[in-house]
């Protein structure tokens, strides 16, 4: 299975973050999943990192338009790049490409991937894959989502949507979902 992590760029090195996203690309590798990230730094980093060192496989989906806006090249832990000249192509990669999506803390990049992903769930554009957000700020954003925008965000759309403390815990997830018939949605 692919999975696709999502995750700011400002995560660095000896940070406790830093430390969680590459935990959670090393668990996914070693049970037998490759991993998708944005190819780039931060949460992408440690991710392949943690991930190409246990032995899993790294795919980073990298583009021009970062790479004229920002001086950075793909990460060396990525072991395939897959290269799109837009931020929109890139995203739509990311997006496709998965079987299923964790994202990690983030800023408005991050944010956007998670709406794309979660409303493209919501439409039947993509098949029912698990979309699971780690950590509490994560559930506190979309929680304020649903208080706030009820009138917006039904109880079908809000069932696309798991959460997870850890990064253990988001890797169960998707373990119990792939050794399950059910439909994502209608998981715990």
């Amino acid at each position: 299975m692919k999975v696709t992590v999502f995750g700011g760029a400002r995560t660095i090195p000896g940070d406790s973050l830093y430390a969680e996203a590459y935990e959670l690309g090393s668990l996914l590798a070693k049970a037998g999943h490759s991993v998708l990230t944005g190819g780039y730094i931060g949460t992408m980093e440690a991710v392949s990192r943690g991930a190409a060192e246990a032995g899993g496989h790294v795919i980073g989906i990298t583009c021009d338009e970062i790479e004229r806006w920002r001086t950075v090249r793909p990460n060396p832990w990525v072991m395939e790049e897959q290269r799109f000249s837009t931020l929109n192509e890139r995203l739509v990669a990311l997006v496709d490409q998965g079987d299923a999506y964790i994202a990690l803390n983030g800023g408005a990049g991050t944010l956007a991937e998670i709406s794309i992903t979660w409303n493209r769930l919501i439409i039947n554009s993509l098949p029912p894959r698990p979309l699971i957000l780690l950590g509490e700020a994560w559930q506190q954003v979309i929680q304020g989502l649903f208080d706030l925008q009820s009138n917006y965000i039904s109880a079908p759309d809000r069932v696309w949507v798991k959460f997870a403390s850890t990064p253990q815990e988001a890797v169960q997830q998707i373990q119990n979902h792939q050794e399950s018939n059910q439909p994502w949605q209608m998981k715990n």
